[in-house]
């Protein structure tokens, strides 16, 4: 589908991807991985075609159709959520038109024969089977679905997206492309902008979707529900793994195990050969195998091992000063913006060491409650900070914060006080920022390093009580479990806000629920929390069902009839879509293998017949309206 072949990426001096070689298949689900500044956005940028390497060829059909989401984007704020969606939808209007004109034309011609009529019906039937295949005949109900599965309500539909964050208008562009259907899907970073249920409705999306995926993304969870190969960008180079992410990182000790033994036996031989040439350098009688040592030397190319991350980067944050019992206490805490109600009446108590998690939809609160404890806006209530208790508090913009005019050195040292001050260089040099690295510009530095850089400054100070708001973003994998062993390890309390559900299993212990004004405690892990989710959604359909009146004994008796009838009849209805979702799957299963034996052929070159064009339009377009069946069945 599309092919890299021989790709070099340099920037000046500074070489960041070599001699790269990979194909992209049309079933291929890629998480591309790599620690901070490897290459990852690079090279998700080249494959859209908005940026050149220096050198190599990126080969993909002509009419192959991309669809690419940065991390950051411009966004236009001219017209409403629903408007600015159905701009997904312009190449399908455009075909429309363009299959009206040429039936226009045909109606017109009495000129059969000729060639010119003859090209005119071939590019209608190109034209109507790629029309076909597109299957967006239901554009409203597409773009509600989508619009309600990325977190928003009806009622922001018809809102200009101008009154959004940018979070949130990053999640209108996210649904402009996943509607426009493109043939090779890039996303990069897309967790970033999305609330657990919302990436949980990704994950189903990506899952059931043809087409490919090449992957950018910090989330072990989501990597591991979406993707079925793993390519990794180390050192310039790429390691190319049939599996998902967590049997990657499996694959990727044992490789790593065998480069080290490796790269120990050729630095024996380097030692030894060098030993020998120094030894018997200036003997005449040994100079024919001096210089044929030279020229071995030479000729041994280098392995390289990567062990930046795991040898250097040390997490360690100081001893925690002993707080009072409850460090944090709410007690009927409300906070309106003028009509607007975001949570009311929440009530909970924090323990000293405990480890929390701050969940639900983007806009619930989870922040707003945040900047309540740390007193940077006003609210209703009365929030309680336990004695002797010092906040570290990591902004979900920390990053965008630090003064990016001073280096890195400097941002540390004006931050330090006291002894702490004799280690700055050390503390650096373990954050990697060590060198000529610590004499670099904040503002050249990737989003994952300006996160480090900002996670460094909390260790500046001894704090008992660290409130964490996304601190994930943009960390690299390696540094995201190092941050997250150095919170296990932290003898203090923790308030983290996060939607990543890897990085906080494990690690609280407790969960508090944002959404419909309310704040509600769950004892529970992250996962248990989310399991317990899906039944009470299960328990709120119960709770649906019509309940008799309270009305004379007769009616009463017949009303509890009704009622238990009704649920009968659920019951029916459920397993009657069960059953339908079952042979829908096998259905699914058994086009996906038609098709599949299609393309093998076409692959070979064997098919000279127009028909296999039609059957493979036709399969697709079953596959496409089966799916829909599908989802139906399952919601």
């Amino acid at each position: 589908m599309i092919s890299i072949q021989g790709l070099n990426v340099e920037f000046g001096s500074i070489t960041l991807l070599e001699n790269i070689n990979f194909v992209v298949n049309k079933r291929d689900r890629i998480a591309l991985v790599g620690k901070n500044g490897a290459g990852k956005s690079t090279m998700l940028k080249i494959i859209a075609g908005l940026q050149t390497p220096s050198s190599g060829v990126v080969a993909r059909p002509t009419d192959i159709t991309i669809g690419y989401l940065p991390q950051q984007m411009r966004l236009a704020d001219t017209r409403t959520v629903r408007e600015e969606v159905q701009q997904a939808f312009a190449h399908v209007h455009e075909l429309d038109a363009s299959i009206d004109d040429l039936n226009a034309q045909l109606a017109s011609r009495t000129d059969y024969n000729s060639p010119e009529y003859q090209d005119l019906i071939d590019r209608l039937a190109m034209k109507t089977e790629a029309r076909v295949m597109l299957q967006s005949e239901n554009y409203d109900a597409e773009i509600e679905k989508t619009l309600l599965g990325l977190g928003f309500e009806r009622s922001d539909f018809d809102r200009p997206t101008k009154e959004f964050s940018g979070g949130w208008r990053m999640r209108v562009e996210i649904a402009k492309l996943l509607l426009s259907k493109p043939e090779v899907l890039l996303l990069d970073e897309p967790t970033n902008h999305l609330d657990i249920e919302s990436i949980q409705w990704l994950e189903n999306f990506l899952k059931t979707r043809n087409g490919a995926l090449v992957l950018v993304s910090h989330d072990r969870a989501f990597l591991d529900n979406v993707t079925n190969r793993t390519i990794e960008i180390e050192l310039g180079h790429i390691y190319d793994y049939q599996v998902n992410y967590s049997h990657f990182v499996d694959l990727r000790k044992e490789r790593l195990e065998q480069q080290r033994r490796a790269y120990e036996n050729q630095q024996k031989l380097i030692h030894d050969t060098e030993e020998f040439i120094e030894r018997f350098r200036y003997k005449a009688t040994k100079a024919v195998q001096v210089q044929s040592r030279i020229k071995q030397l030479e000729k041994i190319e280098r392995i390289e091992v990567d062990e930046v991350d795991n040898s250097r980067l040390r997490l360690r944050f100081p001893p925690a000063p002993r707080s009072g019992d409850y460090p944090v206490i709410a007690d009927e805490v409300s906070k309106n913006y003028g009509s607007l109600n975001v949570f009311s009446d929440v009530i909970f108590t924090i323990k000293r060491g405990e480890k929390v998690a701050f969940v639900g939809k983007n806009g619930a609160g989870k922040s707003t409650l945040v900047k309540c404890i740390m007193g940077e806006i006003p609210f209703d209530g009365k929030l309680t900070i336990g004695h002797n208790v010092k906040i570290g508090y990591f902004a979900q913009n920390q990053a965008q914060l630090l003064d990016e005019s001073l280096t890195v050195h400097e941002t540390i040292d004006y931050a330090a006080v006291g002894d702490i001050r004799s280690r700055i260089n050390d503390m650096l040099g373990a954050f990697m920022f060590g060198g000529k690295a610590s004499d670099k510009k904040v503002k050249v530095l990737s989003g994952g390093e300006k996160s480090r850089l900002a996670l460094l400054k909390l260790l500046l100070e001894p704090i008992n009580l660290l409130i964490l708001d996304e601190p994930t973003n943009h960390l690299d994998m390696r540094t995201k479990d190092i941050l997250k062993q150095a919170l296990i390890d932290f003898d203090g309390t923790i308030i983290v806000v996060s939607h990543d559900r890897d990085f906080l299993n494990g690690l609280v212990e407790k969960v508090y629920e944002f959404g419909n004004h309310r704040v509600r405690e769950h004892l529970c892990g992250i996962y248990e929390f989310l399991e317990k989710k899906q039944l009470d959604n299960l328990r709120e359909l119960e709770v649906a069902v019509p309940q008799p009146l309270k009305v004379e004994e007769k009616v009463q008796q017949s009303a509890g009839k009704q009622s238990y009838l009704e649920q009968k009849e659920r019951e029916r209805k459920i397993k009657q879509a069960e059953k339908r979702v079952k042979l829908l799957e096998e259905r699914i299963t058994k086009l996906e293998q038609q098709i599949a034996e299609i393309e093998d052929e076409l692959s070979r070159g064997n098919a000279t017949d127009i028909d296999i064009y039609n059957r493979h339009a036709a399969l697709n377009a079953e596959l496409a309206d089966t799916m829909q069946q599908w989802e139906e069945a399952q919601m």
